[in-house]
């Protein structure tokens, strides 16, 4: 698991479009990098649609969604919900390791392996900044934007 001031570990990984972004595209400014489940299930799309009403106020700070979904799935999603900002295909899982986010998980007693949804603040010099944890989505994006804000 990362920790505040652990640089945030490298990644090339495809958009909604199919453009690889990596972390040389945030050089220089800070990115909030948020890890979700699944694309248009109930929790993620609540919090992927307050991310969106609050994207302007984001300001110069970009704002990335990350699962497991394919480039497919995320333009889906993105188009259903009209979402205003990027989101990663990390199909392979290669980013959600190295953050320490695939976790096994439980649910109705069912033990299953899923993605811990957690946000980062990554500062301009490509370290954590600020760590959010096992996320509740609701009222999460206002959150992470009055920390980004102040």
């Amino acid at each position: 698991m990362l920790q505040v001031g652990d640089p945030f570990p490298s990644f090339s990984l495809p958009n909604q479009e199919g453009t690889t972004i990596s972390n040389s595209d945030f050089q220089g400014r800070d990115f909030v990098i948020y890890f979700y489940p699944k694309d248009d299930t109930s929790g993620c799309t609540t919090e992927a649609c307050e991310f969106t009403g609050s994207i302007k106020d984001f300001g110069d700070v970009r704002v990335v969604g990350v699962s497991p979904d394919s480039v497919k799935s995320h333009k889906k999603f993105e188009t259903k919900h009209n979402l205003g900002f990027t989101l990663l295909a990390d199909e392979e899982k290669s980013l959600i390791q190295a953050c320490g986010l695939w976790v096994e998980k439980s649910m109705y007693g069912k033990k299953y392996m899923g993605v811990e949804r957690t946000t980062y603040l990554v500062g301009s010099d490509g370290k954590v900044k600020q760590i959010w944890a096992k996320v509740k989505p609701a009222g999460h994006a206002a959150e992470v934007l009055a920390s980004v804000i102040g």
